[in-house]
């Protein structure tokens, strides 16, 4: 296992240095000019402060040179500056990823405990209305559009029955607690202000929901497949033949043997989600990366469009990394290649 990880982790710098170098050529190729960003319309006609400007963020040299600048600031921990706000990469990134991550979190556990809890009684009610029902719940998660499933909640829970509140992580009268962790849940824990711990909870309901349904349909028909091959094995009949419980038959014996398949679709289920919150965000107003990343391809801030890109590659292949070992711990038997 050891060797195992610190290949991973050797192997894991050259991938993000691939990542970089593609999310560069990407951004040379584009028809935009990034100048758009940096002056403003009645200057772009003005040489000279065009000439300065791209002096200034260094437009003016050869692309490879830029490259290897790039990358050399990288290492350094320096992700260039922000077209739009005018911050570090580095530090916009840093301030807007606890947003998503507890975004993406809160929704994992909600398509999580759907998925499995609907897979498990799908596949012991089969081909009974339970079971149908949970099949068109994971059909109908799958193919609806996030962003119609977003609009459509937030109009009817939040708009019309106004049981939830609307976009955003707080209400907009409430008074923000001190970032400590950037996670609204905790920090407002940490500060000893209840009211707005269950204030952050109730704006998380909705986007949570809406961003874990497709993932919810994803383990729900999973969980029901691996189910219903394994409720027909022999251990279950003999277990059901030594007189154990139903319950202790189809969560104890069944449910974890289909663990196994699940985690990998969980790990890898998380990493999707964490690189593609963007309309989740938009829709609800979530200040996390996914946000940042919209205003970013708008402006055409090419920093922060390539410091996306890389923060969400290296969440992926930590992801991942962090999936495989879950694997190998709850399947001995799995032997690293």
């Amino acid at each position: 296992m050891t060797r195992y990880i610190l290949r991973r982790l050797i192997a894991m710098p050259f991938l993000v240095l691939g990542i970089v170098t593609l999310a560069f050529l990407l951004t040379t190729v584009t028809k935009g000019d990034p100048l758009t960003a940096i002056v403003s319309d009645r200057q772009m006609n003005n040489p000279e402060v065009v000439a300065a400007a791209k002096a200034k963020w260094g437009l003016d040299r050869s692309l490879p040179e830029r490259y290897a600048i790039y990358v050399g600031n990288l290492f350094q921990g320096d992700m260039g500056t922000s077209f739009i706000t005018r911050r570090p990469v580095a530090q916009d990134v840093l301030h807007r990823l606890p947003a998503t991550m507890e975004l993406v979190i809160a929704a994992m556990i909600v398509g999580a405990t759907i998925g499995i809890s609907l897979g498990v009684l799908a596949a012991y009610f089969h081909n009974t209305a339970i079971d149908h029902a949970s099949r068109l719940f994971a059909l109908f998660g799958s193919s609806v559009p996030v962003f119609w499933l977003g609009l459509a909640l937030l109009y009817v829970f939040s708009v019309q029955w106004g049981v939830l509140p609307g976009p955003g992580r707080l209400d907009a009268r409430a008074v923000a607690p001190p970032t400590v962790t950037g996670f609204m849940t905790i920090d407002t824990l940490l500060a000893g202000e209840f009211r707005l711990f269950l204030d952050a909870v109730w704006h998380l309901i909705l986007p949570a929901f809406v961003l874990g349904w497709a993932v919810a349909g994803t383990i729900s028909r999973l969980v029901r497949a691996n189910m219903l091959e394994i409720l027909s094995r022999e251990f279950i009949l003999t277990a059901r033949a030594k007189g154990a419980g139903e319950f202790r038959v189809v969560v104890g014996h069944a449910l974890r043997n289909t663990m196994v398949p699940t985690l990998t679709v969980i790990g890898y289920s998380f990493a999707y989600l964490l690189t593609g919150a963007v309309l989740t965000e938009t829709i609800f107003s979530w200040p996390g990366m996914g946000s940042y990343a919209v205003d970013a391809a708008r402006g055409l801030d090419f920093p922060a469009i390539i410091g996306v890109t890389i923060v969400g590659g290296v969440v992926f292949l930590l992801t991942n990394l962090l999936t495989d070992i879950a694997y190998v711990v709850a399947n001995p038997r799995v032997r690293l290649g």
